[in-house]
């Protein structure tokens, strides 16, 4: 298993920096070949179910995520969400939080254990690499977008 972290500091109100990084069909936008839906469409809450598709036609899979974890942020107060992985191919857990930083803005945090099935052990450090670089520029992309 690989585990990292990415954080950034944003200008932006909690609110706003929740809902960006929480607009699930605009994850995919920064992975390359993949298309992110939840299930079933509309708010999210606990259960929803998040596919990330990855590949071309039939050659690809799916990366269902289930929301265990679901806590908007409230009066100015932090807000967390944690997807766990629920697929063949890719396993582990993500949590999503933003909590109030420095001079008024908003520090955003992104933990995730990622393991994928058949990968050995020994290259966890090349995936944990591989993760926080696809998944920091993610986090870049969605906090630009309003």
């Amino acid at each position: 298993m690989a585990n990292f972290l990415v954080e950034r500091t944003v200008p932006l109100p909690l609110d706003e920096a929740w809902r960006r990084i929480t607009r699930w069909e605009r994850h995919g936008a920064t992975v390359p070949l993949t298309v992110v839906r939840a299930v079933p469409p509309g708010p999210t809450r606990l259960g929803t179910r998040v596919v990330a598709r990855s590949g071309v036609g039939p050659l690809g899979f799916d990366d269902p995520m289930e929301v265990t974890v679901w806590e908007p942020p409230v009066d100015g107060g932090p807000g967390r969400c944690r997807l766990v992985k629920r697929g063949r191919v890719v396993l582990g857990w993500a949590e999503l939080e933003v909590r109030p930083g420095p001079g008024g803005r908003t520090r955003v945090v992104w933990r995730e254990e990622i393991r994928v099935r058949f990968v050995p052990s020994l290259l966890d450090g090349v995936l944990r690499r591989s993760a926080r670089q696809v998944f920091g520029r993610t986090v870049n992309h969605l906090l630009r977008l309003p």
